[in-house]
C-alpha cells in the first residue's frame, strides 16, 4: 500500500503519528507526491540530518517557510505588490537588506557560529535564570482566574500571557503593545505555515508585517542611541567588523524570538495539559510526587512536540538510509515522528510521567538546538507546578481541544477547563 503522505498537507494533523509509524515502517525516506519533500522519519536518520550541516543546508528553513519554497521572489498578485510598496514605505528599510540578512535559523558555518554567539548572550543560564521570579509571579496572576472559578481558557489565560510577555520583556517592549505581539506573531505563523501560505503577500498580512517591523525600526534606533538592560541592547553591545548584526538581521532575529519564544511554550503547556487529562493515572503519579514536573516536561515533548518538524536542504546528492537524495533537495526531518520511533523509545505511544526521554529531538539538534530551550523549559515547569495540583478537579469543556493551523508547530488553539462533572 502506497503512502500519500505530505507534510504541508492538512489531512493528518488532528493525529499525525499512526502515519508517522507507517512511514518508519514502510518508507522511512519518503518523497511526498505533491510537495517533492523527501520526509526523513526514523530517529537515527533525523539525528543524522540534523548533526551534518555540511550535507544538509539550514537555507532550506528560509525559502520553505518565508518564501514559498523559492530561492528567487516569490510570485506577487496585483494586491501583493501594492502590500509590499506600502511595507516597503512604511518601515523604511531597505529591501535589498532582507535579502542578504543573515537569519539565525537558516545559514550553516561559520557565519552561524559568528551569529549565534551574539544572541547567545540573551540566554546565558544566569540571565534566563534571573527571570525565575517574574516567570512566577505571571503564573500567579494567570492562574488567579482558575482559582476564582471564572471561566477559564488554558491557552487564552495563560499559555499565551506567559511566555508572550516574558519575549516581550527581554526584549524590552512596552506593555501596552504586547497584544500587538501576539498578533503578529500569529500572523506569521498563519501565513508562513498555515492557509496564509497560498497568497505570500496578502493585504492583511502586509499590514501586519509593516506595524512589525515598523515597531522594530523605531526600538532598534533608541537602543543603539539608549542602550539599556534589554535584549535587545545585549544583542547591538560592543558588535565589531562581520560579526556586528545589521538593523535587518537584529529585526529579523527578534521576529524569530517572537515567534519561537510564545509559540513554543505555549504550544508545550498546552499539550502537556491535553496529556495529563487523557491520561489520568499519569497526572495522578506527578500529583503524588511533584519532583516528577521537570521529567514531564521532556516527556511531553518527546511525546508531542510542539514543533514538528524543520527542514534541510541537500548541499550535493547524498545518501540516507540507503535511498539516494538529489543535490539541492527539500528534506523535511520530522522531529515528532523521530520521538515516537520504538527503535530509540521502548512503547513510545505510551505517554509516561516517569520515563527518561534523554536525546529527545523536540528541540532540535546539534549546531542548530533550540536557543530558547532552557526558558521554555523554565516556563512550562513553573506554569505546570501550578497547574497540575488544580487538574484532578477540571476537564475539558466542550469537543477535542482545536489545533492551530500549521503544519509546522503544533498545540490547542484554545482548551477551556471547567469543573469535572
Amino acid at each position: 500500500m502506497s503512502i500519500a503522505f505530505d507534510p504541508f498537507s492538512a489531512e493528518w494533523r488532528r493525529d499525525p503519528y499512526p502515519v508517522y509509524r507507517q512511514l518508519r515502517d514502510e518508507a522511512p525516506i519518503h518523497q511526498a507526491p505533491e510537495s517533492g519533500i523527501w520526509c526523513v522519519s526514523r530517529y537515527d536518520d533525523v539525528h543524522h540530518v540534523l548533526t551534518h550541516p555540511e550535507l544538509f543546508s539550514s537555507r532550506a528553513m528560509f525559502t520553505l517557510l518565508m518564501n514559498g519554497g523559492q530561492e528567487g521572489p516569490p510570485p506577487l498578485t496585483a494586491r501583493g505588490v501594492v502590500g509590499l510598496v506600502r511595507f516597503l514605505l512604511a518601515v523604511r528599510m531597505h529591501p535589498g537588506g532582507f535579502r542578504s540578512a543573515r537569519n539565525l535559523i537558516s545559514v550553516d558555518g561559520d557565519a552561524h557560529a559568528s551569529m549565534r554567539n551574539v544572541v547567545n548572550r540573551g540566554f546565558t543560564p544566569r540571565r534566563v535564570a534571573s527571570w525565575e521570579n517574574r516567570i512566577g509571579e505571571l503564573v500567579a496572576a494567570c492562574m488567579a482566574k482558575l482559582e476564582r472559578g471564572e471561566p477559564f481558557d488554558l491557552v487564552r489565560d495563560l499559555a499565551i500571557p506567559l511566555p508572550t510577555t516574558i519575549i516581550a520583556e527581554m526584549v524590552g517592549v512596552e506593555t501596552e503593545r504586547l497584544a500587538d505581539f501576539k498578533r503578529w506573531s500569529d500572523a506569521v505563523i498563519h501565513n508562513a505555515t498555515g492557509p496564509g501560505r497560498a497568497e505570500p503577500f496578502n493585504t492583511s498580512f502586509m499590514r501586519e508585517l509593516r506595524g512589525l517591523f515598523g515597531y522594530l525600526r523605531g526600538a532598534i534606533a533608541r537602543r543603539r542611541a539608549e542602550p539599556g538592560d534589554d535584549l535587545i541592547s545585549t544583542i547591538l553591545a560592543e558588535q565589531e567588523g562581520d560579526v556586528a548584526l545589521s538593523q535587518h538581521e537584529v529585526a529579523m532575529f527578534v521576529v524569530l524570538l517572537i515567534i519561537a519564544g510564545n509559540e513554543t511554550t505555549t504550544n508545550l503547556i498546552g499539550n502537556a495539559v491535553k496529556a495529563l487529562l487523557a491520561n489520568p493515572a499519569e497526572l495522578e503519579r506527578v500529583c503524588d510526587d511533584p519532583g516528577l514536573v521537570p521529567g514531564l516536561v521532556e516527556e511531553v515533548v518527546r511525546y508531542d512536540a510542539p514543533v514538528q518538524m524543520v527542514f534541510r536542504n541537500t548541499v550535493s546528492e547524498v545518501e540516507i538510509a540507503g535511498v539516494r537524495v538529489p543535490e539541492g533537495a527539500f528534506v523535511a526531518a520530522m522531529l515528532g515522528s523521530a520521538n515516537r520511533d520504538e527503535r530509540r523509545f521502548e512503547d513510545p505511544d505510551r505517554f509516561d510521567v516517569g520515563r527518561n526521554p534523554q536525546g529527545h529531538l523536540g528541540f532540535g539538534f546539534g549546531k542548530h538546538f533550540c536557543l530558547g530551550a532552557s526558558l521554555a523549559r523554565l516556563e512550562a515547569k513553573l506554569a505546570l507546578e501550578a497547574l497540575v495540583p488544580e487538574l484532578p478537579r477540571l476537564e475539558s469543556r466542550g469537543p477535542d481541544a482545536e489545533l492551530i493551523e500549521s503544519f509546522l508547530v503544533r498545540g490547542p488553539s484554545r482548551l477551556e477547563l471547567q469543573p469535572a462533572a
